[in-house]
């Protein structure tokens, strides 16, 4: 194994959102990989997760960049720029300028660097027209710059079993336990490292929602879930203030 250390950078699809420990704080695939890498190393393994939820590009890059880089891991994630998309002042020359920048500085420590095309997530939330774009050019512009780099690329938009909503939690924006399982899985296969097959496996589809019962669901999402992210829009606000990273340190899987 010649991994001995991994840190995760990003947000919320990094940070494990919705993969809850019972205490309530998230897991997600990044834990899952951390478990199976240690397994592998030994005890000497350590690990640390900077990853917050709502976190922009930007601040990713300013906040967690840096103290990635200065811990001078031998593996490092990175997963930024799906929060951009959502937002209205979204300029995608200037992202992906900056992405390549990164990424090369990333990848100058040494490190082995993981990247991820994004899982199509648009056909079950509104806006698909403007978004989906947006998507498909940061996705274009993360391979391009895995293979200018050397970068160690996840494709998870070519997977079409993303489409399944079991793989998505009750928000329809962040990955399920399942889904979080299979992004592990396909992690550590990039990586050459073995997984509990169960993690790939997929749940079946659920049967189908008469009209009247899905428009019923529709109008419950938008009222737990659209609505307080529009609110948080409108006021300058992130569901990640008040968060911190849950592991901002390099230390054993056990600490």
């Amino acid at each position: 194994m010649r991994w001995r250390s991994f840190v995760a950078v990003g947000d919320s699809f990094t940070e494990g959102m919705d993969d809850a420990y019972p205490d309530g704080t998230y897991r997600g695939w990044a834990d899952l990989v951390a478990t199976r890498l240690a397994a592998e190393a030994g005890p000497d393994f350590r690990y640390a997760n900077l990853a917050i939820r709502g976190r922009l590009f930007p601040n990713v890059v300013a906040e967690q960049v840096p103290a990635a880089v200065a811990m001078k891991p031998d593996l490092i994630s990175f997963a930024a720029g799906g929060n951009d998309v959502l937002r209205r002042t979204f300029d995608p020359n200037a992202l992906v300028a900056r992405f390549d920048d990164v990424v090369g500085e990333l990848r100058s420590t040494g490190a082995d660097l993981v990247l991820f095309r994004f899982a199509d997530l648009m056909a079950r939330l509104p806006g698909q027209r403007l978004v989906a774009p947006r998507i498909a050019l940061l996705n274009k512009a993360v391979g391009e710059t895995a293979e200018r780099h050397g970068a160690i690329l996840v494709d998870l938009y070519a997977d079409d079993t993303y489409l399944n909503p079991m793989l998505w939690s009750t928000d329809r924006l962040h990955l399920s336990p399942a889904g979080h399982r299979r992004v592990a899985g396909q992690v550590l296969a990039a990586l050459g490292v073995g997984c509990d097959e169960e993690w790939l496996m997929v749940p079946p589809y659920p049967a189908p929602t008469p009209w009247l019962a899905a428009r019923a669901a529709d109008l419950r999402w938008a009222g737990q879930h659209l609505m307080p992210w529009v609110k948080r829009r409108l006021t300058g606000r992130s569901s990640g203030d008040t968060i911190t990273a849950k592991r901002p340190s390099l230390t054993p899987i056990g600490d």
